[in-house]
C-alpha cells in the first residue's frame, strides 16, 4: 500500500474504492477531479456528494497524477491511464468500460 494514498470521497464500499454505482472486482480506480483536487471513485459519487458541479480535464492536462490504482495505491499520470487496462505498478486489471464515459473526467 502507498503510504501516502489520497482520501477518497463519496460512498465508498471497500479499501480499492469501490463505490455503491460501480463494485465489480474491476471498478478498482478514483479519479482526482478537475475542479476540486479531490478524488471520487466515479461521476456519480462526486455528483451526489460534492458542492460543485464537475468540470474535465483539458488535453493539456495528461501528465497530472489523477487516477488512483485502489489496489496498490499507485497514482497514474491521465495519459498513462488511458493507454493501459491494468495498473502498471501493481497489474491489476481495470474496468474496460470506464472508458466509454472516459469524457466525463477527461477532454472530450
Amino acid at each position: 500500500m502507498n503510504a501516502q494514498r489520497p482520501h477518497v470521497h463519496g460512498p465508498i464500499i471497500d479499501e480499492q474504492t469501490r463505490c455503491i454505482h460501480y463494485k465489480t472486482s474491476l471498478d478498482v480506480i478514483a479519479i482526482k477531479f478537475a475542479c476540486c483536487g479531490e478524488f471520487y471513485p466515479c461521476h456519480l459519487c462526486h455528483e451526489q456528494t460534492a458542492d460543485h458541479i464537475a468540470t474535465q480535464w483539458p488535453d493539456t492536462a495528461a501528465d497530472e497524477k489523477a487516477v488512483l490504482c485502489g489496489v496498490c495505491g499507485y497514482i497514474m499520470e491521465i495519459g498513462e491511464y488511458l493507454n493501459v487496462s491494468s495498473c502498471p505498478k501493481c497489474a491489476a486489471a481495470f474496468n474496460p468500460g470506464c472508458k466509454l464515459h472516459a469524457e466525463l473526467y477527461f477532454w472530450g
